[in-house]
């Protein structure tokens, strides 16, 4: 690994499941300008076990401690959607920069109110999109923001498979679980449907956002059969673009995510490999003014790490937020939001006019 930089972001990440052990603390480890200084759980087992696995410098229970704790700079919140609003308003009261998993919240009232807390702090609120860190990605955004002239369309699709768990147990850590653990009030998993859209329908919303901006208008249709729910979504960009998301969950085939985009001086191909496999996107880029292709070589594909050397950057070097920012995420809840209503209304909506959650 990369040397680490004489000044580390001093990060604090709450909570100790799933998506903590399998990113967030080995990214912390391993950024080049930011430390794993505390970390906190309720579930005293899941924590002390953490704590001798990856060595921060404390280990709290408390999250109000951890918060009081002045070395703490930033926290990353890796808990329950449900708990990403609540947890991400006490770590801005008590002045620190947050790194919040994603979706940002379940309803666009609660992540309003979290968008205007960011404003009154002055701290940095990053929502945990890391695909936004994917070099081919990158490469395909460089390349719309500079070479492609006007967009005329996009496509992806992000199709979740059968086979992914049988696939990302033999490459993930071993998840290490508590019967100590807090738990939502609601199980997360009762309705699937608002579940895959708040998992799975958020990736692909802000990549057509990250590489389309924002989307004012959905058109969704939901066909539910045999365990499987596929969302067909037509949208309309603000930039005039004309947009198709497939989101699928799952696909009785391998890991099946991608992108096509049309533009006036050349388009975009691009497939997405399953994020445990720690590889970029493979992108073909052409470009009509030479009529050749190109392939960025996505080398660094832990996107985990590279979102919180971003973040990092951000507060401690005063660089550009690269990242998906707080209006972002409430962006991403406000599309989810209508494409539900869509879907029940069977009419077009406009995020800017819902209200609720999904």
């Amino acid at each position: 690994m990369p040397k680490k930089q004489d000044r580390r972001l001093r990060v604090g990440v709450l909570g100790c499941g799933q998506i903590a052990q399998a990113a967030h603390f080995e990214s912390c480890t391993k950024a080049i300008n930011a430390d794993l200084h505390a970390i906190c759980d309720v579930a005293d087992d899941l924590r002390d076990r953490m704590a001798a696995t990856h060595a921060p410098a404390k280990s709290y229970r408390d999250y109000d401690a951890m918060l009081a704790d002045p070395d703490v700079e930033a926290v990353i919140i890796a808990t329950s959607d449900a708990f990403h609003v609540p947890a991400s308003l006490r770590a801005l009261a008590a002045g620190k920069h947050v790194l919040c998993e994603k979706p940002l919240g379940l309803s666009v009232e609660e992540v309003e109110e979290l968008e205007r807390a960011v404003e009154r702090s002055g701290k940095i609120l990053q929502v945990g999109h890391m695909k936004r860190f994917d070099a081919g990605l990158q490469a395909a955004k460089e390349f719309i923001d500079t070479r492609m002239g006007e967009m005329l369309a996009l496509k992806a699709w992000y199709c979740d498979s059968t086979h992914r768990y049988a696939m990302t147990d033999a490459v993930q850590p071993l998840v290490v679980q508590s019967a100590n653990a807090r738990k939502p009030a609601e199980n997360p998993k009762a309705d699937l449907r608002k579940y895959y859209m708040l998992a799975h329908g958020c990736h692909l919303i802000d990549l057509a956002r990250f590489l389309a901006g924002d989307i004012v208008e959905v058109d969704a249709r939901l066909n539910q059969r045999f365990g499987a729910y596929c969302w067909f979504i037509d949208v309309a960009f603000s930039n005039g673009a004309l947009g198709h998301l497939d989101l699928t969950v799952a696909v009785r085939m391998d890991w099946h995510e991608g992108l096509q985009i049309y533009g006036q001086n050349g388009s975009i191909v691009g497939k997405t490999y399953n994020p445990w496999y720690y590889k970029s996107s493979d992108v073909d880029i052409f470009d009509e003014a030479d009529g050749s292709t190109r392939r960025v070589l996505g080398a660094d594909g832990h996107f985990y790490r590279r979102q919180l050397e971003g973040f990092a950057a951000a507060i401690l070097d005063g660089s550009a937020m690269t990242g998906a920012g707080v209006a972002d995420g409430v962006a991403s809840v406000r599309t989810m939001v209508a494409i539900a209503q869509s879907v029940r209304t069977g009419k077009p909506v406009r995020p800017a006019d819902v209200s609720g959650g999904l």
